[in-house]
């Protein structure tokens, strides 16, 4: 390579890895206080929110292959961990963090499974509309479960309607120096994210807390600080479980895993696609299963690929993943120099913090948008979001997965039917079935838009039986436009060889236009191209639309 290539060569590159690292720097300051939160979140001790930015994000800077998503804490997976692992033991207990730990490492072998078996179309299953509304579910329910500590008011309930009930019933005693606190922190995050989204204005108010916290001794006047916080890189460990509570936690795991798949997938798609970049889902999973596998061995919790953090370092300017390595850096100095000041940490700060973090999880603009364009899968967002508040997280995303699966499901048992006619111009436009339209007298051109399987093979047989019943003049060939169908399973190839039989009988001639060679080996298989005849099988529209005038006299 001639040397004045490469002279104009390096600078460039130096200057996109300086780029990066300040990047890195300038995601730390604005992440560092929500890595707290996300461990509050999750019921752990808010050191360990640190911890999720070392091992983790380092693996997955070197395993895996999206060059923009952020690995480390993230509130969905940590909601989803404190609705299980609360039931079997005390937050923040050394049980507790263990169990926690356990959730991290089978989430780690499932993603490692789902890598072999190359099982990243999975989050395909898990539909933008259902993910916003559990989102926006979880961040309603640790939006109620944070007003308690924001007001210093205790709460013994853990469904987040009876949280909210029981902390509204005692107002009259909350703590008047916390709650104004909490408030001026909560407003000073919500104003600066809106008016300075670019500043760490989080912690520039979890510094100020700290500070007037030491200054002024908030614990000696009825505000509750973090206490003395073990400082440090974290140490290597198995999380000490028996495999009866890792068997019980398998559910916990599984959820997790579906949560990550998707929301990381969907993150490192939507980054790929905006720099004209290739991703690679299932080569993400090795990275996410090392992640996670990082997390149980250091005493943390599971993570993964968060939206938020990633949009936060892309508007930061980071473009590799070495600005994930800067702020592990970042992240490590605070642990070795700087862990004794959280000790000053007022405990209702950290819930405030925790507070904007959930409400910037309610997606009001999303759910508008799903309302305004489809309202029948705004109620499914809906009911997804009223799922996770009323009977947890866990349920709440196994519902999404359902609902998702389900209105998949309803698509193909329901899709959309219609006859074909000629416009002024020659082009083709739909109407209705049921308005009998014919492209020519005595000739029908049907589209079903959907494979043919056991669920909707009924309406395909039934609309034409129904077609030809109801033709006045009476149809002479229906030409079937076969362009959407694409699969015949067994069951709607007995229904389909059935119709044949009775259109013979005494009925209109039969033809299929647009066959994929796929289909027409379906066909072939099932007996239906001997029993219709291989010579009403086309591959075009005007072919099939030719052999069907040959019907007509």
């Amino acid at each position: 390579m001639p040397p004045s290539v490469q002279t104009r060569r390096l600078p460039r590159a130096g200057t996109r890895a300086g780029r990066d690292v300040l990047a890195g720097a300038g995601l730390a300051s604005m992440n560092i206080p929500q890595l707290l939160g996300y461990a509050h979140i999750a019921g752990m001790p808010p050191v360990t929110g640190l911890y999720t930015a070392l091992a983790p994000a380092l693996l997955f800077a070197l395993l895996g292959s999206s060059r923009h998503l952020v690995v480390a804490a993230d509130s969905g997976t940590a909601a989803l961990v404190a609705g299980a692992v609360s039931n079997l033991a005390a937050p923040a207990s050394a049980r507790y963090a263990a169990l926690a730990g356990m959730v991290a490492l089978l989430a780690a072998a499932m993603l490692l499974v789902s890598r072999l078996f190359r099982l990243g179309f999975v989050a395909d299953f898990l539909s933008r509309t259902v993910l916003v509304g559990f989102l926006t579910g979880v961040g309603l329910q640790v939006a109620i479960a944070m007003l308690g500590g924001m007001l210093a008011v205790p709460s013994v309930h853990r469904m987040p309607l009876l949280q909210l009930f029981e902390v509204l019933g005692q107002l009259p005693r909350a703590g008047a120096g916390t709650a104004l606190l909490a408030a001026a922190v909560a407003a000073a995050v919500l104003l600066g994210r809106r008016l300075a989204p670019r500043w760490p204005l989080a912690l520039a108010a979890v510094v100020a807390s700290m500070a007037a916290s030491a200054a002024f001794d908030f614990a000696a006047h009825g505000i509750t600080v973090l206490g003395p916080v073990p400082g440090g890189l974290p140490r290597l460990g198995w999380p000490a479980v028996g495999w009866r509570d890792a068997l019980a936690l398998l559910p916990t795991a599984a959820s997790c895993v579906v949560l990550i798949i998707a929301q990381s997938s969907a993150t490192a798609r939507s980054s790929a696609l905006r720099r004209g970049e290739a991703h690679d889902a299932n080569g993400d999973l090795l990275g996410l299963a090392a992640a996670n596998a990082g997390a149980a061995l250091t005493g943390s919790f599971v993570v993964n690929g968060s939206p938020t953090q990633t949009a936060m370092a892309e508007a930061a300017g980071a473009r590799s993943q070495r600005a994930q390595l800067s702020f592990a850096a970042v992240a490590a100095a605070v642990l070795l120099f700087l862990a004794g000041t959280l000790q000053y940490l007022p405990h209702c700060v950290l819930a405030a913090v925790v507070f904007t973090i959930a409400l910037r999880m309610v997606d009001l603009r999303g759910l508008a948008e799903i309302r305004r364009e489809s309202p029948g899968e705004f109620a499914l967002a809906l009911l997804t979001a009223l799922a996770v508040v009323t009977v947890g997280v866990e349920t709440g995303i196994l519902l999404a997965v359902a609902l998702s699966l389900l209105r998949h499901v309803r698509h193909s048992y329901r899709p959309h039917t219609v006859l074909l006619v000629r416009g002024a111009g020659g082009e083709w436009i739909g109407q209705t079935v049921a308005s009998g339209a014919t492209v020519e007298p005595g000739i029908a051109v049907y589209r079903f838009g959907a494979d043919l399987f056991y669920a909707n093979d009924a309406r395909f047989c039934d609309e034409l039986r129904a077609l030809a019943a109801q033709a006045d003049p009476p149809l002479r060939a229906v030409v079937v436009d076969a362009a959407a169908i694409t699969d015949l399973d067994f069951s709607a190839a007995r229904s389909l060889r059935a119709l044949i039989d009775e259109f013979e009988r005494g009925g209109p001639r039969l033809a299929f236009g647009r066959v994929s060679d796929g289909l027409r080996a379906d066909m072939e298989r099932h007996g239906i191209a001997a029993r219709l005849g291989r010579e009403h099988l086309h591959a075009s529209l005007h072919a099939a639309l030719a052999d069907a005038r040959a019907a007509v006299p």
